[in-house]
């Protein structure tokens, strides 16, 4: 009972509930919008038919009352000479055109109304929308794709039908503008004014196409650029409000640069502005470039003379008897530090149970605040994930012990069975799972010690991206469906190897699940007994 409360209080610690803006992180979650926008269309097309029926019924009525009102008009007095027409006019007066009237004023769209009402409060709202338009970004940054491709829908080995429009490109540049990143703001500008100069339709203006543009190229220090762009703009539109001002302020400022640097005036480049034309702005991650690298399978450090002492083999975790009938298939993925890969950990059935039991509770991930030692939601960890324990499914207890069996650590101290999911965009910057020296015990009301070790099942395979990398020491570990990686954070002596930095790549095509179990330090003093040496 006591391990069940604890367990209990340790999942309400580690899942924060989210609000409306923080949904749709997840591909599993996202998949009911598809649905229910399937289900709208429908109600939107029995309200057409609704519409049209109602208005086949009035033209029914125009159609009587114009043969009427021709005859009853050519001879009025000859027309009422007759009671059956004298009745009958004073009948439609006082009935019939009461019913037409309630016709008319008789409203279809209301069952439409209604169906959206109901949905409407599980609709992304402006915030999911923008972080779906950083999250492209990211992707774009990250694989290196330049705007044209991505507006076609061209990704690396992958060719969707899937375009972004003029008015899309405007409004990803224009989402940039407004967080001040003006470096995206040029890229999906220029793009939207291409496509637009190439004959697109488009609700946006060019004029305000130029006048983002301009402004953000200007901010990346091109005022030679700026000003041509500028100058367009108020070929278009003279009398705008701000083309002119900014116009002479960019002519008097790149003036008063060439005249300090002692320069003559270089024209602008008549080169389109692509990924590359300016720098791409530093950020809070010193290691960036090598990290993006490996994402995209660059930079990777393992030659064919490590490689070579690389080996495959069966694994009964010490002649444990759950594993001598059927032994684990064990590939080394790494020589040090040791990273290893299991085939067949998780059969399709039991992915497919912890899916289900996962994707009602799957909330925004969060991570520790090093300074604070509070869980919080981060922009760099983009993912939904819900904690599982054993009492939830057999499947969960016979995962933790399979676990249990490969290692030869227990997991009676480990933290609960994680699942993650992660959608657009979604990724972990690199990061380290073990608490370091030099900020709060993140583990102390836990009183289990550090995590000594990470055991990584992966649930799915993931069309592009989606890569763990090890960015210290140039490693790339693919997804791929019911393997699961295992790796030690800590050495032997208990103190942390930090080559274990580790991030999982943005989702470039895909959804990728996962699920991680954390073993920690207590219990595994006589499995793992210490070292002598700090690196033992």
């Amino acid at each position: 009972m006591g391990k069940s409360l604890f367990f209990i209080s340790w999942t309400l610690l580690c899942c924060c509930w989210t609000t409306q803006a923080e949904i749709f992180t997840s591909i599993g979650q996202m998949t009911d919008l598809i649905y229910t926008e399937k289900e709208l269309v429908q109600s939107l097309r029995e309200y057409i038919k609704a519409e049209e029926s109602k208005l086949a019924a009035v033209k029914s009525w125009a159609n009587k009352l114009d043969a009427l009102t021709r005859v009853s008009t050519s001879d009025p007095e000859g027309y009422l000479a007759h009671p059956v027409n004298a009745y009958k006019l004073m009948k439609r007066l006082n009935t019939e055109w009461s019913e037409l009237e309630s016709l008319v004023l008789e409203n279809p769209s209301d069952g439409f109304i209604s169906n959206m009402s109901i949905h409407r409060q599980y609709f992304p709202d402006e915030e999911d929308e923008t972080g779906a338009a950083k999250a492209l970004m990211r992707l774009q940054d990250t694989y290196q794709l330049d705007s044209e491709a991505f507006s076609k829908g061209k990704l690396p080995g992958v060719q969707y039908n899937a375009i972004l429009t003029v008015d899309d490109c405007y409004d990803m540049g224009k989402t940039a503008y407004n967080d001040g990143d003006y470096y995206h703001a040029v890229l999906w500008m220029q793009q939207s004014l291409k496509q637009l100069d190439a004959g697109e339709d488009a609700v946006v203006s060019k004029a305000d196409i130029l006048d983002y543009l301009s402004y953000s190229v200007y901010q990346m220090g091109d005022l030679p650029r700026a000003i041509e762009l500028t100058r367009r703009l108020v070929a278009i539109e003279p009398g705008h409000q701000r083309a002119g001002g900014n116009l002479r302020y960019f002519e008097r400022l790149l003036s008063k640069q060439l005249i300090e640097m002692n320069q003559s005036y270089q024209p602008p480049s008549e080169e389109p502005i692509q990924l590359g034309t300016y720098s791409r702005p530093q950020d809070h991650l010193p290691e960036r470039e090598s990290y993006e690298a490996l994402c995209r399978g660059e930079g990777l450090q393992m030659n064919e003379a490590r490689r070579s002492r690389l080996f495959c083999r069966y694994h009964d975790g010490n002649r444990n008897p759950r594993l001598l009938l059927k032994p684990m298939k064990e590939e080394d993925e790494w020589d040090s530090p040791y990273i290893v890969r299991y085939l067949d950990m998780l059969s399709n059935e039991e992915i497919a149970k912890i899916k289900e039991l996962a994707k009602p509770r799957l909330a925004r991930a969060t991570v520790r605040d090093p300074k604070t030692g509070v869980l919080t939601t981060a922009n760099y960890r983009v993912s939904k994930s819900a904690w599982l324990e054993e009492e939830d499914d057999i499947v969960i207890a016979r995962v933790n012990q399979r676990i249990e069996d490969i290692t030869g650590l227990t997991v009676t101290t480990a933290e609960l069975l994680q699942v993650a999911n992660y959608g657009v965009g979604g990724q972990y910057e690199p990061h380290f799972d073990f608490s370091r020296k030099d900020e709060p015990d993140a583990f102390k009301r836990l009183g289990t010690g550090n995590r000594v070790a990470t055991f990584l099942n992966y649930m799915s395979d993931v069309e592009a991206g989606g890569a763990t990398v090890f960015p210290d020491f140039g490693a790339a570990i693919w997804p791929r469906k019911g393997t699961a990686v295992f790796w030690y954070n800590l050495f032997k002596s208990g103190e942390g190897d930090y080559r274990t930095r580790h991030a999982a790549c943005p989702v470039l095509v895909g959804s990728k699940w996962v699920s991680n179990k954390w073993i920690h330090e207590r219990g595994q003093e006589f499995r793992r007994p210490c070292g002598l040496t700090e690196v033992d």
